[in-house]
């Protein structure tokens, strides 16, 4: 019985080397193809004394694996896979790949390789090396490099001839990474796989298990995975059609999350502390205090600070994260921060200016509405200056009435000593004039003071009135953030 199947294998292989370079053109091939399919429907012997199929019966498979193993040529293969995700290695937002590291598991039909336990001294099961059997051509189709994997050479069979080839797999794939909500995005990446030859007419394609037991397995053997966090593992299977052929292809949806511990400790935090910083700077007392200085060096720290964090930001030609459209809006309002001191510093230099009256419709407008509107607390020792009515004019002296001195030449009644006063009277015109020169100073330094409280208390308000609309700005804009940040890291 060896015998003869030694002679029919080696007169099988004879002819399919002849014909194969014709491609399986000729009816003698046919022929020879139905003498070797006659001689795969039966089992693999089994010889006494020896675990096992013989090398001589499992010998003359080996020589089949050009061919697909089905005695019907008509009947496709059925094959099987399922995975897990065992790592996520990387993502490259700027080139849109994502790095992982699968365990796959692949299953599919021989039906050259089956065997009789018990006439096998009970094995159920062997290994063979997948290089020497007919193995499907699936691939993933987002694959965008080389396979770096280490090779898994061999693969279960057991005797009913349904084979178990257990792989690595470092996938290297393309994605459509979405980094908007960066760093509390999440991102969904298609895994499709199909076979790249092999029609629906050949090979069948199909998962082995479940979506749901895949993303169970995944989520409790996932190692590695940095900053990515398992959300789920999605799937489903369809036909591709692309002309008259068709394709049995999986897809499946890996959804990963980021981890923004990092990004909240080293970007959020910081830059929010450097904000406050610059909230609480308008407590410097602008008429006493460089508050242009202190601002202008917090300007320049925040920008060294994103100049350091600019690596951990992500990068790509499809768009910007929002954390550098928080960065920059931030930067902006530091600016804007700046021009408020420049402008009060402005408004306070009308202070050292004499004679620099406060317009009237300034004083409408800034000490009497927007104080009122902004609740500005004047001292106790100050009140509101009036605001002057057209046609009433203010006295140059502020009301008060000015010393008149008679000269003593005119008195009607000559006193007996008026020799005396006489000689006295130069020296007591010099003393009015002194007086009426130190009273006029006074009068001024009175006047210089009044305008300079006003401009002080002008900037005063308009430093309260900037500051809060700083603030209502700051605080809308920090709402909005926290809020989309709030949706997007929010369970689906």
């Amino acid at each position: 019985m060896h015998f003869m199947m030694t002679d029919v294998s080696a007169t099988g292989r004879k002819s399919f080397k002849q014909e194969a370079a014709d491609f399986l053109g000729t009816e003698t091939m046919v022929d020879d193809l139905k003498g070797v399919v006659s001689l795969c429907c039966s089992k693999l012997s089994c010889k006494e004394g020896h675990s096992g199929p013989t090398h001589e019966s499992m010998q003359a498979v080996f020589d089949l694996k050009p061919f697909r193993p089905v005695v019907n040529l008509s009947n496709p293969t059925i094959s099987n896979i399922s995975f897990t995700l065992y790592a996520v290695l990387g993502v490259n937002e700027k080139t849109q790949i994502l790095t992982t590291f699968l365990w796959l598991r692949q299953y599919w039909h021989h039906e050259f390789l089956v065997w009789d336990p018990d006439e096998c001294d009970g094995v159920t099961r062997i290994s063979l090396p997948v290089a020497q059997l007919w193995s499907p051509d699936i691939i993933v189709y987002e694959f965008v490099d080389d396979d770096v994997s280490q090779a898994c050479p061999y693969v279960y069979i057991n005797h009913t001839g349904h084979i178990r080839w257990d792989r690595m797999l470092r996938l290297v794939s393309s994605c459509n990474l979405e980094i908007f909500s960066f760093p509390f995005d999440v991102q969904n990446c298609t895994f499709t796989f199909g076979s790249y030859m092999h029609t629906i007419r050949d090979v069948r394609l199909g998962p082995a298990l479940t979506f749901e037991e895949m993303s169970l397995n995944s989520k409790r053997y996932l190692e590695a995975s940095g900053e990515w966090e398992l959300v789920d593992i999605l799937g489903g299977t369809s036909i591709l059609q692309f002309g008259i052929d068709e394709w049995d292809i999986i897809t499946i949806w890996v959804v990963i999350k980021r981890r923004p511990v990092l990004y909240v400790v080293n970007l959020l935090i910081p830059s929010s502390f450097l904000m406050l910083i610059d909230i609480l700077s308008f407590y410097l007392p602008p008429h006493s205090v460089d508050r242009a200085s202190f601002k202008m060096t917090l300007i320049l720290g925040y920008t060294v600070f994103l100049l350091i964090m600019n690596d951990l930001l992500p990068s790509t030609a499809n768009g910007t994260p929002i954390i550098g459209i928080y960065f920059s809006v931030c930067l902006a309002l530091m600016v804007i921060s700046l021009l408020e001191t420049v402008i009060i510093t402005n408004v306070l230099h009308h202070s050292t200016m004499k004679y620099q009256e406060v317009p009237n419709w300034v004083r409408v407008v800034v000490l009497k509405h927007i104080a009122y509107i902004i609740c500005y607390r004047w001292p106790e020792d100050v009140q509101p200056p009036p605001i002057p009515q057209k046609g009433k004019p203010e006295s140059s002296n502020g009301g008060s009435e000015s010393w008149i001195i008679q000269p003593a030449n005119q008195t009607p009644a000559q006193h007996p000593t008026s020799n005396i006063g006489a000689a006295a009277l130069p020296e007591l015109q010099q003393i009015c004039q002194y007086l009426g020169d130190l009273r006029a100073h006074l009068t001024s330094l009175q006047k210089a003071n009044e305008l300079q409280d006003q401009w002080c208390h002008v900037g005063y308000v308009l430093d309260f009135l900037l500051f809060r609309i700083y603030l209502l700005l700051i605080s809308c804009y920090a709402l909005v953030i926290i809020s989309m940040w709030c949706i997007w890291i929010s369970p689906k």
